[in-house]
């Protein structure tokens, strides 16, 4: 079945923090949206570079049908990339074009607690995983940004303790990885959801659940990096293509 590509009118821009812009998209095309069930809901925008069309993928942070709106929130790190500078300077009126929307995760009920992590482009998925969790879930989730001027409020379980974490000069995911394996381990069933910088959650975080840990995939099924170190989402692809292969020839 082909993707449903769908035109969308840029409302308004708010900047969050200083590496967040959150995009308000909506008009006619709006009508032909299909929201997901899904928490971490994503679509993939179409930007016209040269000829060819370039795709990004962005977590839908959340759907408004009264308003007939939703929201994108883009990581920006000044003239870098596509999407990050495009969410910058973009103007209400302008249209942009999307497939989507896709997902597959959502917390589920018969958990005994969650464990949630994750970086700046992984925090719309978090926080919407958080407002979509029953109100007495508990667990632990973790988001590793730049520094406290990244931080944001979150509407969350009280059961769910949130721990920010600052990178500072560090490798992106270093920090994250760090602080998930030094939690201590709650009893009882955990539904897991991990993404961030592809080598910090694929080499050491997925490895230290599904392996370390004994968590199958049922429960831990989304696990994976948004995006890697040094490289645009095609060449992101193709690694993480290779990364799964050999991690499915290792397994015994």
């Amino acid at each position: 079945m082909a993707r449903p590509r769908t035109t969308l009118t840029v409302q308004r821009t708010e900047r969050l923090t200083p590496h967040l812009i959150r995009v308000y998209l909506g008009g006619p095309g709006f009508a032909a949206f299909r929201p997901s069930e899904f928490t971490d809901s994503y679509v993939k925008f179409i930007f016209p570079r040269d000829g060819i069309d370039v795709l990004r993928t962005y977590t839908v942070r959340s759907v408004d049908a009264d308003a007939g709106e939703l929201t994108v929130d883009f990581v920006y790190h000044g003239d870098e990339g596509i999407a990050g500078p495009w969410a910058a300077s973009v103007q209400p009126g302008a249209t942009i074009d999307c497939f989507g929307p896709g997902g597959a995760y959502a917390p589920r009920a018969d958990a005994d607690w969650h464990l949630l992590a994750g970086d700046e482009a992984a925090l719309p998925a978090i926080a919407t995983a958080l407002e979509g969790m029953r109100a007495d879930a508990v667990g632990q989730a973790f988001v590793e940004v730049a520094g406290p001027e990244d931080e944001l409020k979150l509407d969350k379980p009280t059961g769910i303790e949130l721990t920010w974490l600052h990178r500072g000069e560090r490798e992106p995911g270093a920090v994250l990885a760090e602080a998930v394996q030094a939690a201590p381990w709650r009893d009882g069933q955990v539904q897991v959801f991990i993404h961030g910088e592809a080598s910090a959650v694929m080499q050491n975080l997925r490895r230290y659940i599904r392996r370390d840990r004994g968590i199958s995939a049922e429960w831990a099924a989304s696990i994976s990096g948004y995006w890697r170190r040094g490289r645009t989402e095609e060449g992101f692809r193709e690694w993480k293509a290779e990364f799964k292969a050999r991690e499915t020839a290792e397994t015994p």
